[in-house]
């Protein structure tokens, strides 16, 4: 059986609901992955068990020389794949010929480009910061054509933000895992319940949702947001005095407890503005909304259309007030019956199409082929 070092960029207590199942689990099936996750609270090498290595941070630029001491014997590997940091990357290619593995380079989201984004939405001008970004675009590029094959999220975000990438592509996407399901638990009351799952801040410009869920006439709802950044929520809506009472603000800090609220909702809402950086590829929360049943209004986009027909397995959306207000009008009118059938053919959907099962076979066999 081919093995395969896997180095994240995450530290070892962040929510590795993306790794778990594509890497611990269903990849298992065809090689042997050892996973090295970074620390910034333990001073000494640590292994979690036999697959699971835990590196203080301060170890990144000699990430190998600190493996070899603790007796990882790296000639076993025949692939070492780098989640999105080209520093590490650098590092792996170097030993390329010495340990004769292949080299695989994740890119899982656009970090540096977010950050931008960010950045101007606070209004500050960041031309500076866009010349060095595309200056280390191109040299960053340059490294990752010395690796053997590039793991991009999805097609559309390699060739938005990566497009000289010249090397075998192979697609790791997010997707929906068969094997943790949460029944989708109807609740008794009267109200349609939406729930948000995720990141708020100034560029996913939450408040455009707030401001049509705040001119509804309709006041049967109520809106759960588990988000980490509560303090935020909390602030945004001392902006929305109509509505507070409406809205409930979680902080899950367990991927079974935000399925587990999810579950008790009837529709999850994934709406983002339509920049490349959120409609390249299929938000997590997606795969969330729909592991529990509950069907998603979303961006339209190119990328969500290849997945989803438009009330069918799902609702799509443009990202402004208006269209938001209509398509919130017209889901109160629908019962909690019609919307959760909506939620089992979009669950159906993605276990057909986008599952960490066919995923990991697919990407298995491609990697068996360079």
């Amino acid at each position: 059986m081919k093995k395969l070092l896997y180095i994240t960029d995450q530290d070892e207590y962040v929510d590795h609901s993306f790794i778990a199942p594509l890497f611990e689990v269903y990849l298992k099936k065809y090689m042997t992955v050892d996973i090295v996750y970074f620390t910034e609270f333990k001073s000494d090498f640590t292994c979690k068990d036999a697959h699971h290595f835990i590196v203080p941070s301060r170890y990144k630029n000699v990430l190998f020389k600190e493996l070899a001491c603790n007796q990882i014997d790296l000639q076993s590997y025949d692939f070492v794949m780098v989640r999105n940091n080209i520093q590490i990357l650098t590092h792996v290619l170097k030993y390329k010929e010495t340990y004769d593995y292949k080299v695989l380079y994740r890119f899982s989201f656009p970090k540096r480009k977010v950050q931008i984004k960010c950045e101007e939405a606070e209004g500050k001008n960041q031309f500076v910061k866009r010349c060095i970004h595309s200056i280390k675009t191109k040299k960053e590029t340059k490294i990752i054509n010395r690796c053997d094959a590039f793991l991009p999220t999805s097609e559309r975000m390699y060739q938005n933000y990566l497009p000289n990438v010249t090397i075998p592509t192979i697609i790791c996407a997010p997707a929906i895992n068969p094997a943790a399901l949460h029944p989708h638990q109807q609740h008794d009351g009267e109200e349609i319940r939406f729930v948000y799952a995720g990141t708020l801040d100034k560029v996913r410009d939450f408040g455009t949702v707030l401001d049509a869920f705040d001119s509804l006439e309709n006041k049967q709802w109520k809106l759960y947001i588990s988000t980490r950044d509560v303090e935020y929520a909390y602030t945004m809506l001392e902006g929305y005095p109509n509505i507070k009472e409406h809205i409930k603000v979680y902080n899950a800090k367990t991927k079974d407890a935000l399925l587990e609220l999810i579950a008790k909702s009837d529709i999850g809402i994934a709406l983002l503005p339509d920049l490349p950086i959120y409609t390249t590829s299929t938000p997590v929360k997606v795969f969330d909304y729909y592991a529990s049943g509950v069907p998603c209004l979303m961006t339209q986009s190119d990328h969500t259309s290849t997945i989803f027909t438009n009330r069918i397995d799902a609702w799509f959306c443009n990202f402004n007030k208006q269209d938001i207000k209509e398509k919130l009008t017209y889901l109160l009118t629908l019962s909690k019956d019609e919307i959760a059938s909506i939620g089992d053919k979009g669950q159906k959907r993605l276990l057909d199409v986008k599952n960490y099962e066919t995923i990991a076979k697919t990407i298995a066999n491609q990697l068996q082929a360079l």
